[in-house]
């Protein structure tokens, strides 16, 4: 589930004008950043289900000297939007106040990724166990706005698909610039394999045959995994 890009209205000043007028000049107020969620629910091994909150943003800049036009690019993820998300809907859920935040704050923090070329094949690696590396990399997809068409948490992977936007201006101008452009809106398919070996795992891009992609769009995925990952 996704929601629509919706104004940050929690950054608009609250000034004494503001505040004395209203809602009647709300309308008047504007903020240059915009967030988009995305929420996830996946079966584990257990027969529990796990639920992923994911954090999109982006930032109204100028795009020239004169500051007389604009254009919206990415800003990072926020990790506390994401947890402020998460408690509420544990409270929605029925947990209490104390124990949801209890919960939201016992997650572990992220570590390290670090990018690695072998034998021409460049790849992530996390000093992570298998469960944790496939929910991080599960974020992150999520983050960094690829539509997860399956998974295979068998063989850990994920199989992945890029459409270039059309009508949002918003994700076009960075996907668009991400990726060069040029497909013709055909969706572009990969595979991202997590493979564990005790507490380290390695993150690589297969094209859609299963076979490993050494092409500058793989290479730009991982290193967009990688940045979200560290």
């Amino acid at each position: 589930m996704e929601t629509d890009w919706a104004e940050n209205r929690a950054k608009l000043p609250n000034d004494m004008i503001r505040n004395a007028l209203g809602k009647v000049l709300d309308s008047f107020y504007s903020t240059s950043e915009r967030d988009k969620f995305r929420t996830r629910l996946e079966r584990n091994a257990s027969g529990g289900t796990e639920i992923y909150i994911s954090h999109r943003g982006m930032v109204e800049v100028y795009s020239n000297t004169q500051k007389d036009q604009t254009i919206w690019q990415p800003r990072a993820a926020d990790p506390e939007l994401e947890a402020e998300f998460m408690r509420r809907l544990l409270v929605k859920l029925g947990l209490p106040q104390e124990q949801a935040k209890t919960v939201v704050a016992s997650a572990p923090a992220k570590d390290t990724a670090r990018v690695t070329t072998t034998q021409g094949q460049t790849s992530v690696q996390l000093d992570d166990g298998f469960d944790r590396a496939w929910r991080r990399v599960g974020l992150a997809l999520d983050r960094t706005g690829f539509t997860v068409e399956d998974r295979d948490r068998n063989q850990g992977m994920y199989f992945v698909r890029y459409v270039e936007p059309g009508s949002d201006k918003a994700d076009g101008s960075f996907f668009g610039k991400l990726f060069g452009g040029g497909t013709g809106g055909a969706p572009l398919k990969y595979r991202v394999l997590v493979r564990s070996q005790g507490e380290s795992t390695t993150v690589s891009v297969l094209d859609e045959k299963g076979k490993p992609d050494t092409s500058a769009n793989a290479q730009r995925i991982l290193k967009l995994l990688a940045d979200d990952l560290k």
